[in-house]
């Protein structure tokens, strides 16, 4: 969906993307809290205070990037987004439009399977929140960076400025 107007993302889908890849870096990055908590439980072993922190702020980050998902979501429908380049190839424009619903789909599906391991101790819902889902997640990161860096390099597009600076 695009607006009549829009030649960059609005402010709040700004702040919304940045905050969203911070949440969600850091939560990939900085798994160990989660990881520690998810062995230790497997074994029946007690946790620390300072284990259930990290477990418990892993799941709370996870629970963060899916409501601003859903606000973020929002903003989408009823804003729209900036139309592709002209200089971006049709098929590229397709994958590029794959890319972006199936991150939507991750940023809801990684906290639910998240939430199904972590509250209701659910095994498949742990293995594909930290297997492919988590797989994915880091292939589209790359791609994404990749993308905007040769839309800015490569065909000195304003994509990249269309979701920093917004000019």
């Amino acid at each position: 969906m695009t607006t009549l107007s829009a030649t960059a993302y609005s402010i709040p889908q700004r702040a919304l993307h940045w905050a969203m890849a911070l949440l969600i870096l850091f939560n990939l990055i900085f798994s160990d809290g989660i990881e520690v908590w998810d062995r230790m439980t497997d074994r029946g072993e007690p946790l620390t205070p300072d284990q259930a922190s990290a477990a418990n702020l892993h799941a709370y980050v996870g629970i963060a990037v899916l409501v601003l998902a859903l606000v973020r979501l929002c903003l989408r429908l009823v804003q729209g987004v900036p139309p592709a380049p002209a200089e971006e190839p049709p098929v590229l424009r397709l994958a590029s439009t794959v890319a972006h619903w199936t991150f939507y789909a991750l940023f809801v599906l990684m906290p639910l399977a998240g939430i199904g391991k972590y509250y209701f101790d659910n095994d498949t819902a742990g293995f594909l929140h930290a297997g492919p889902l988590k797989s994915l997640m880091w292939v589209l990161i790359v791609v994404h960076v990749a993308a905007a860096l040769v839309h800015h390099f490569y065909w000195k597009t304003d994509v990249l400025r269309r979701m920093t600076s917004g000019r």
